[in-house]
């Protein structure tokens, strides 16, 4: 029974033959993992969702999280992966502002012998070796399924793109799925593109006046307007309403903002995407630790999907995740699974519309 107990009960003292206790050997320090999130002003959800999502998850795997935001600026990006580096984290995951700034962490990490993880965001020509992300094709095919469909039939209809960053590759993937859906009907006539604009930075007030000058370019005139993001999308809104348009015009969107859903009730914009994020950090966080615990095996079995560079010509183990289309109809489902707070969305003027909706104040 004694032997027994040793093998079921592994962190107690037995005593062998001899009557010495056995001792076990101490712990060392818990390994760290680096995070370096991208900024504050292009989505909340970086300090609001990924953050805690993710500190709660190594914590609970007994890691050490080393968390900090580049706040938009590729100085301090370098910066802070250097003093990860330092620290001698067990892996890097970064979100990069622009592939020139991964790539440069990513050749230090490799010197030290520091894996990286891209996450959400791909660097490409970098070396990093596992990416965690959202199907970015998809998401873009998921937003001209939207605007098709709140444009009905509208022969001709004149469409301005306001895109991404053309530094962030996640911008090239959602066009790249616009485009998928959208680029037949503009050979045949069937839709009219005055233009697609990039906007630097995923910038929001830029890509408000970019989209006013275009808008006003084209005589005041606009039946549909592809918003790369929630973020974007607002930005668009607030020119529409200028012009006694917002409502009438669809506009896409993306992330499932509280503004954006407050948004897609009032009927300013036509739809936006639900990415989990919440999956993207459990996904992101499993796969780190994982790496920082030397089971590469295990990493591979997490990262069965795989994401070409198309600059430097390699394929990246990926884990890609899937989104949601949302509509009016069914912003509900996400107050249902607990994604939003109905008290938080259904303020001012949106109580009526959320009655209307079936969404349930509770």
């Amino acid at each position: 029974m004694a032997s027994s107990a040793c093998l079921v009960f592994l962190l107690s003292a037995c005593g062998d033959a001899g009557g010495d206790a056995l001792t076990l050997p101490s712990r060392g320090p818990k390994p760290i993992v680096g995070v370096i999130l991208p900024d504050r002003t292009t989505s909340t959800r970086w300090e609001e969702q990924d953050r805690p999502l993710l500190t709660q998850a190594f914590n609970y795997a007994d890691i050490e999280p080393f968390i900090e935001n580049a706040d938009g600026d590729e100085g301090k990006f370098l910066r802070i992966a250097e003093e990860m580096i330092n620290r001698k984290v067990k892996v890097l995951v970064t979100t990069p502002l622009s592939a020139a700034g991964g790539i440069a962490v990513q050749k230090k990490a490799k010197e030290a012998g520091i894996p990286v993880i891209d996450y959400d965001r791909v660097t490409l020509g970098g070396s990093a070796e596992y990416h965690v992300g959202f199907d970015s094709v998809n998401v873009g095919q998921l937003q001209a399924e939207g605007l098709l469909s709140c444009l009905g039939e509208r022969p001709g209809a004149q469409i301005i793109e306001i895109q991404g960053a053309p530094t962030d590759h996640n911008a090239t993937l959602f066009s790249q799925g616009q485009k998928s859906r959208l680029s037949a009907k503009y050979d045949t006539g069937a839709l009219r593109l005055v233009k697609s604009q990039p906007v630097a930075d995923w910038d929001n007030d830029l890509g408000g006046q970019l989209f006013e000058e275009i808008l006003n370019g084209n005589g005041g005139k606009v039946d549909g307007v592809v918003a790369a993001n929630d973020g974007l999308a607002g930005a668009v809104i607030g020119v529409l309403k200028k012009q006694n348009l917002a409502g009438k015009v669809p506009v896409t969107g993306q992330d499932a903002t509280m503004d954006g859903l407050q948004a897609v009730l009032r009927g300013d914009q036509c739809m936006t995407v639900y990415k989990p994020v919440r999956d993207e950090a459990e996904a992101a966080a499993r796969l780190a630790i994982a790496v920082a615990r030397g089971d590469l095996d295990g990493a591979d079995d997490l990262a069965t999907g795989n994401l070409r560079d198309p600059v430097s010509s390699r394929d990246i183990k990926s884990v890609l995740l899937g989104a949601t289309l949302i509509k009016r109809d069914t912003v509900r489902t996400l107050v249902t699974e607990g994604v939003v707070k109905a008290q938080e969305l259904c303020v001012g003027d949106l109580a009526a519309v959320c009655v209307s909706q079936d969404i349930v104040v509770g």
